[in-house]
């Protein structure tokens, strides 16, 4: 289970997970970051709540990735815990997503932009 908070900033739109994103709660992962999207906003992720992410998870940040670069949007994650960080490491996700240790450092990278 995940519960997701939603924070708008000038120019960027702050989703805060906390708990655990499976198959089941990766739903309202992926329904956050459309609704982020549709705003025509930058997103960070806040994922320093965030235990345990499931391949379900992963896919939702995956799927996105065209869709921002089409609408000339950032998405920045910031947060992960070293167990969650990882994960992404192992999969190379850490190549294709900007990950930044915390929020004002995910800030600072979309304020450069």
């Amino acid at each position: 289970m995940i519960e997701i908070s939603n924070t708008e900033e000038e120019n960027v739109q702050i989703l805060k997970v906390i708990g655990d994103v499976d198959a089941s709660s990766s739903i309202h992962l992926d329904s956050a970051l459309a609704e982020a999207i549709e705003k025509n906003k930058n997103i960070i992720v806040d994922l320093g709540q965030l235990n345990y992410i499931s391949s379900a998870g992963l896919g939702v940040f995956m799927s996105y990735l065209k869709e921002l670069d089409a609408n000339s949007l950032k998405l920045v994650l910031s947060g992960l815990n070293e167990k969650v960080f990882h994960v992404f490491e192992i999969l190379g996700l850490d190549q294709l997503l900007t990950i930044k240790e915390d929020l004002d450092k995910a800030r600072a990278e979309l304020n450069e932009v």
